[in-house]
């Protein structure tokens, strides 16, 4: 009996071992794959980097850039497309003026009456339309014939709060949101369609003007409207900014993609070979997102998304910043973490390798959880994703990394904000005057990503002298795409000079 207890002795003590050695050693292999997943983290934030030295060298490569495409057509990266808006809205305009925002799978019309000085918008209406499939890929006369009808609706429909001056025709701001060579306030031919529509140019043909398209429909509906502005989203966020404060320089839209436009001293164009206009300013849309720089904080993920991308080597800086592509930033890297590291178990969660799946809106939920369990996180990874059971800790990583993101795409966002100030001399206090100045911000990655526009602002602070940041204000001004359009119908119209003499 006691060979036997010894015997069975052994043998349990040498299952415990085995199980002990077991449990080390799956130990071992989890601290392994976390040391792994955290090295991938470090490296991805280190790569990600933005100190203030940086961020000044990017907003100085991004200087030099605004003076080479002001210099010549094609002379830079950022094209710098003078935009024939050389006459912003003083808050003095009066009268009903109309706007049509065409930008994407639907439109808004908008009409506003404006009472100058005393009144400034007393009353306006939209309406939202969407566009039939069948329409983005049609031809250009349906297209155009489907928006001129729904404007002429929209124009029947006119009540006693808006009034139109006897004798005159109506006057339209026209934001079209694609790429356009302007060859005046009134006129633009189209570069390329994006946003799904017609690829193949059925629908306006490649350089064809869209001011005369929609003029000609409008005539078939027998609508008597004259286009008195054809401008960008940018520029309208402008103009409806510098309706309510003189001190508006620049507009800059943070949303799925980003731009920014500023107020230019017309001498300062080389490339401007007309008169210079009277008001000595023209307004310059930078296209901004185009721009690029070996200071740039790019990492490997950012040259995986870009290859895979729709236009490889295009649109660098949009790609680091904007609202289209930091979900799928934190993506990649997470996807990463999954292969090499096996962050999420053994099997890499097969959503996790689609593109896009991980939307900007979900990364900003899981970034301003302040669960003590980070719930959201664990709903959002669970529903997006098909991750379930993951661990606080787990969560927390997440929430670091969306972090990283955001916190890159601000500071660089900042950059470029703080090049335009610099560029136009507005970095410094001047001796004779403590002038206010006002960036105009629109889109819905500065106003819904909480974090994202907080580390915006307090970049820009580090980034200025303390006299000066005192002295720079960034406003929200919210659909500035719309109303500014008809603001700039209302300062281009060509009753202006009738009213003056």
């Amino acid at each position: 009996m006691g060979k036997v207890a010894v015997g069975a002795a052994v043998i349990c003590a040498a299952t415990v071992c085995a199980a002990a050695a077991l449990i080390v050693r799956h130990r071992m292999r989890s601290s392994g794959r976390w040391a792994r997943a955290m090295a991938i983290l470090r490296e991805f934030e280190e790569s990600c980097g933005a100190p203030v030295g940086k961020l000044k060298q990017v907003a100085e490569a991004m200087i030099v850039e605004m003076h080479a495409g002001l210099a010549s057509e094609g002379g830079s990266k950022l094209k710098m497309l003078i935009s024939y808006v050389d006459n912003l809205p003083t808050g003095d305009e009066k009268g009903l003026f109309y706007a049509l925002d065409l930008g994407g799978t639907n439109f808004r019309v908008l009409r506003v009456q404006l009472g100058g000085n005393d009144g400034r918008v007393v009353n306006q209406e939209f309406i939202e339309v969407s566009i039939p499939p069948h329409l983005m890929v049609g031809t250009s006369d349906a297209l155009f014939d489907y928006i001129a009808a729904e404007l002429a609706k929209f124009v029947a429909t006119e009540s006693q709060g808006f009034h139109l001056s006897p004798g005159r025709q109506r006057e339209l701001g026209f934001t079209f949101s694609f790429p356009v060579k302007q060859l005046s306030i009134t006129s633009g031919t189209l570069m390329k369609w994006t946003k799904g529509f017609s690829i193949n140019g059925a629908v306006i043909p490649v350089g064809q003007d869209v001011v005369a398209e929609l003029t000609k429909a409008m005539e078939r509906q027998g609508l008597d409207m004259r286009v008195a502005a054809l401008v960008n989203d940018t520029i309208g966020t402008l103009a409806g900014g510098r309706y309510f404060s003189n001190d508006v320089i620049a507009a800059v839209i943070l949303g799925t993609g980003t731009n920014a436009a500023y107020v230019e001293r017309a001498h300062a164009i080389p490339k401007w070979h007309g008169l210079l206009p009277k008001s000595g300013e023209m307004v310059i849309n930078m296209e901004w997102g185009n721009f690029r720089s070996s200071h740039l904080p790019v990492t490997e993920y950012d040259n995986a998304l870009d290859v895979e991308s729709l236009n490889p080597g295009e649109q660098i800086f949009e790609k680091i910043i904007s609202g289209m592509y930091l979900g799928d930033i934190v993506r990649r890297v997470l996807c990463r973490m999954a292969e090499e590291a096996a962050f999420f178990g053994d099997t890499v969660p097969p959503k996790l390798k689609v593109p896009f799946i991980l939307r900007t809106p979900d990364m900003s939920a899981m970034h301003h959880d302040t669960s003590s369990d980070l719930r959201v996180v664990g709903n959002k990874l669970k529903d997006i994703l098909g991750i379930s059971n993951t661990s606080l800790k787990t969560r927390k990583v997440v929430v670091e990394l969306c972090n990283i993101v955001a916190t890159r795409g601000a500071r660089l966002a900042a950059a470029g904000i703080f090049g335009i100030l610099k560029k136009l001399g507005r970095d410094t206090v001047r001796e004779e005057e403590k002038q206010r100045t006002v960036i105009a911000m629109d889109g819905g990655l500065y106003e819904h990503y909480t974090e994202f526009s907080k580390c915006l602002e307090s970049t820009l602070q580090e980034l200025l002298e303390k006299e000066v940041s005192e002295s720079i204000v960034i406003e929200h001004s919210n659909d500035g795409s719309g109303i500014g359009a008809s603001l700039l119908a209302a300062s281009h119209s060509q009753y202006l000079e009738v009213e003056e003499s």
